[in-house]
């Protein structure tokens, strides 16, 4: 069971390497901090246009997501023009497009790409004309071609708002594949179990889905569903050292929330919030209620997170078992101390690093980090 430790994280405008503790333990010895003067940041990838997602393939190729609805390979720093065919159509507008990118955790014996992305509506889908909702497939890479292309999954109802596509990918260890999903910019939907908005999903890898997962009985309710009551959740990673999930989403204007993802649960939107609207109204009185859960933390203002990741690299002693989480906004990363599924402590690093929409530490041991606006992705690692 997850312990509650929500904390308005405000003061952004810090300088990179101040440090705040937060509800540290009387007496506890504190984690030393790893300075940003000891690390150093490289470009491993440029040219690229609005990345959104980079996964490392066994040969040491990166495998690239663009926004725009190009798969790219970059190897040796070197991007290939050469783009890789066989995607599924991606509806590319406003925050639409093709978005993650994740190899299965076996990919090496099975060869499996799982790629989300914003899928046009078909002939005789549910929604609107001209709408799309999110979907992935999984597939095998061969030269420059994708293979034996799956449809994994494709969310209901489609829905003309280009916002809000969720889209993060990741596996446990039980054979299950999750999906993020956000409410579209239709925020009530987010509370509708008949809808695939504001959810994240739990399938089996080949995208059946499970018999134990928390709505399969419930009347009205789609049975791919894990947890609702999400706004639009871009960042989604499992504790390798502990298996629990942790999810971030953007909120309105404040309340960007981390959660602690725990099946059948109720995140809240737009029912509580600590953010109001964008034209200042106020979206909802209530920060709690019964039966509704709190965030671990909430960002108030908003940093617009994207991208998360666990770090569990001996390269990085002082930040293991640490989250790094992304900032479109303000353009810098954040190192959040995480003991007992709390966050006691925060730092930001690499102030104006750029927009960053995906954070992965490699086979290497370092961090990647995908940058939109500069179209590269860069490689943090200890100068020695």
């Amino acid at each position: 069971m997850k312990t509650k430790n929500t904390v308005i994280f405000g003061g952004l405008f810090l300088a990179s390497i101040t440090l705040m503790s937060i509800n540290s333990a009387a007496g506890e010895k504190e984690k030393m901090p790893l300075n940003e003067s000891d690390l150093k940041v490289e470009t491993v990838a440029s040219g690229l246009s609005m990345p959104w997602a980079v996964a490392f393939l066994p040969g040491g190729e990166l495998l690239v997501t663009e926004r725009t609805g190009k798969l790219r390979l970059v190897k040796d720093g070197v991007l290939d023009p050469q783009e890789i065919t066989g995607l599924p159509k991606s509806l590319f507008r406003g925050q639409g497009g093709l978005l993650d990118v994740t190899l299965h955790p076996d990919y090496k014996n099975n060869g499996w790409i799982y790629i989300s992305y914003s899928s046009p509506k078909a002939e005789g889908e549910e929604g609107d004309e001209g709408g799309a909702n999110t979907a992935f497939i999984r597939a095998k890479l061969k030269d420059h071609a994708l293979t034996d292309i799956q449809k994994i999954y494709k969310a209901s109802p489609n829905v003309k708002s280009t916002v809000h596509f969720g889209g993060r990918i990741i596996f446990d260890k039980k054979g299950h594949v999750f999906l993020s999903l956000g409410e579209r910019g239709q925020m009530q939907n987010a509370q509708n179990l008949a809808k695939g908005q504001g959810k994240i999903v739990r399938l089996y890898e080949d995208g059946r889905i499970p018999e134990d997962n928390p709505f399969v009985k419930a009347n009205g309710a789609k049975p791919e569903f894990w947890t609702y009551g999400h706004r639009n959740p871009q960042g989604l990673v499992i504790n390798p050292s502990t298996g629990v999930i942790w999810e971030h989403e953007h909120g309105p204007q404040g309340g960007d929330e981390l959660n602690i993802i725990e099946p059948g649960k109720n995140y809240g939107w737009p029912l509580i919030t600590y953010g109001i609207d964008y034209d200042n109204s106020i979206i909802s009185k209530d920060t709690a209620r019964a039966g509704l859960e709190q965030p671990v933390i909430y960002w108030r203002p908003s940093i617009a997170p994207c991208g998360m990741a666990f770090i569990s690299s001996d390269k990085f002693k002082e930040w293991n078992g640490d989250l790094l989480v992304g900032s479109l906004k303000f353009n810098h990363l954040q190192h959040l101390t995480v003991k007992d599924n709390k966050v006691v402590k925060r730092e930001i690093i690499f102030d104006k690093i750029g927009r960053v929409r995906d954070i992965r530490q490699g086979p290497d041991g370092n961090i990647y980090v995908v940058l939109e606006d500069s179209g590269k992705i860069v490689k943090i690692s200890p100068k020695s």
